[in-house]
Order: C-alpha cells, then sequence, then structure tokens
C-alpha cells in the first residue's frame, strides 16, 4: 500500500444531494489553486422524464467564485443511485474523468442486462482515465492514491489525498455500517476484505462517505475516522469476523428493495455520464423487465 502523507490536509468542501442521500467533494491542493471533484450528481425527474443541472451548478459556482482550476474529476464507482454529472462539469469546468479499470468488469456485466448493441463500447473508453489499484496522480503538487476497494462492486476505489480518504460505499458513517453488496459483481466477503484495507489507514486518516441517511434521526453527516469506524462502525467495529460480517451483511441486503433510480443510473454510469441516445440521437432509457 501506497503511505499517505498525514502532514498535507486537503481543503474539502461537501455538497449534499437530498435526492440521493449522496455527497459530492471538492477537494482542493492546500498549496494552489487546482482541485477535483468527486462523485458528481445529475438531478433527475424520474416520472417527468427530465433533466438539471442545479447541484452541479452549485459545484460549479463554488469554483468559479474561488479561482479554483479543476484538474479531475473523480468517480469512486459506478453509482446504483444517481446519475453522474461528469460531463456537464467537465464541459463547465474542464478537467479528466476518471474511475477504476474495473469499469470494464460492470460495463460487460449492465450491457447484456440492458441488451446493449456492439456500438456500446466495453472497454472503459467512455471516460478519460482508467485507474489501476496502486495508482498515484496528483491534484496541483498533492500526490494522491487510488486503492481498490471492491465488494460493493467490482469497480470501487477509496482515493486518498493527503490526510483525507474517500470512500465511496464502501463505509457509511459509523451508525449506518457498509454498503449493500448484493448488486450483480458484488461480494460481501470482498466488501470486508476492502474495509478492513480502509482501516488500516492511519488511525488519524479522515474519511469522507458518498452516502448518508442520517439513522434515527440525526443530522447528516459525512466526515470520520479510521479510528472512530475501528471502535463503533456497527458492522465492521470491535474486530468482528470475516465469516459474521458476511452473514449479517447478506441478511441485510435480503431485505433491501432496489434503489429508486438504479435503472437509469446504470445507463448513464457506465457511459460516464453520457446520456444514451436512440438511432435518431434522442435520449431514450430502457426498462429491463425481471432483471434486478
Amino acid at each position: 500500500m501506497n503511505l499517505p502523507d498525514m502532514n498535507v490536509t486537503p481543503e474539502v468542501v461537501a455538497f449534499f444531494d437530498p435526492a440521493s442521500n449522496t455527497i459530492s467533494y471538492v477537494v482542493k491542493d492546500p498549496d494552489s489553486r487546482v482541485c477535483a471533484v468527486i462523485d458528481s450528481v445529475l438531478d433527475l425527474d424520474y416520472a417527468a422524464g427530465r433533466i438539471a443541472f442545479d447541484g452541479a451548478e452549485k459545484i460549479a459556482a463554488f469554483v468559479d467564485q474561488n479561482g479554483l482550476s479543476v484538474e479531475w474529476l473523480i468517480e469512486t464507482h459506478m453509482h446504483a443511485d444517481h446519475l453522474s454529472a461528469a460531463p456537464y462539469l467537465q464541459r463547465r469546468l474542464g478537467g479528466k474523468i476518471a474511475v477504476s479499470e474495473k469499469i470494464t468488469v460492470v460495463q460487460e456485466t449492465f450491457a447484456k442486462v440492458f441488451n446493449e448493441g456492439t456500438e456500446f463500447e466495453r472497454d472503459g473508453s467512455q471516460f478519460d482515465v482508467l485507474l489501476k489499484g496502486g495508482d498515484t496522480y496528483r491534484i496541483g503538487g498533492m500526490q494522491a492514491f487510488a486503492m481498490l476497494t471492491p465488494g460493493h462492486t467490482p469497480a470501487c476505489m477509496t482515493h486518498v489525498m493527503g490526510n483525507a480518504a474517500f470512500v465511496g460505499d464502501t463505509l457509511f458513517m459509523p451508525d449506518g455500517g457498509s454498503a449493500r453488496a448484493d448488486f450483480p459483481g458484488g461480494d460481501a466477503g470482498m466488501l470486508y476484505d476492502s474495509i478492513m484495507r480502509v482501516l488500516a489507514l492511519p488511525d488519524e486518516m479522515r474519511l469522507f462517505m458518498c452516502h448518508d441517511y442520517g439513522p434515527g434521526g440525526r443530522d447528516i453527516a459525512w466526515e470520520t475516522t479510521v479510528l472512530e469506524q475501528k471502535r463503533h462502525n456497527i458492522h465492521v467495529g470491535n474486530g468482528i469476523s470475516r465469516g459474521d460480517f458476511v452473514a449479517l451483511r447478506e441478511a441485510r441486503d435480503a431485505q433491501l428493495s432496489m434503489p429508486r433510480l438504479i435503472i437509469p443510473s446504470l445507463q448513464v454510469n457506465m457511459r460516464a455520464g453520457h446520456l444514451p441516445a436512440d438511432s435518431n440521437g434522442d435520449v431514450v432509457l430502457k426498462v429491463p423487465i425481471n432483471k434486478f
């Protein structure tokens, strides 16, 4: 594992999307005006078939107002509960769209589910950069590295930037536990192994969540630490065994319904956030029957 420089403290600003309970981030190099945007959200009124850019514009306005330069648009994984706004922000602000190289595994899986034709490439070419586990990159002068943390999906990554790590759906806040592992390609045992890799980071490492649902009615939160997760996470804290976690996770997953926006989200996000179109160029979404 790459060792993070805990002396580097990136500036992190969060943007909460209440429709999907997603937290997006602008992460700024402390020594320059360069930043990355992580897990942006496109607004979708599914019933009306309308998209909007209100949430993305809040991020763009923040970038503009603070004179920042976007170098990266990072997807921690292929989200099943919201559409990515990365292409919109790329047109608006620049930057390279990056995801795990394992996106090809996810594309292959869901190309079959949605009966995509040969025109849909399954090689990740819709993204600008495909990252391998252990790859490093720079946000201005700040080094970052990508940890492969599959389990929720095969293409999940945790991005470590100085003393901050962005865990995607690998972990929730301590009172929320962990993310589901029952989507095609998910695996509860693999998720446990990935969580253990995250918890092997320094205790003081700041961890930033991709989702929060305010368990018990508490206020929405998104930042914790490795130490807090070790001590208090209701699914993996206090040294729970792999077998016990798998049993807990699989029992929990069996009770969960599919995310409300899973069908449009997968079709869009496997295309790096680009909207699928028919032969006339009209944006269309398919609804596969009895596939989930």
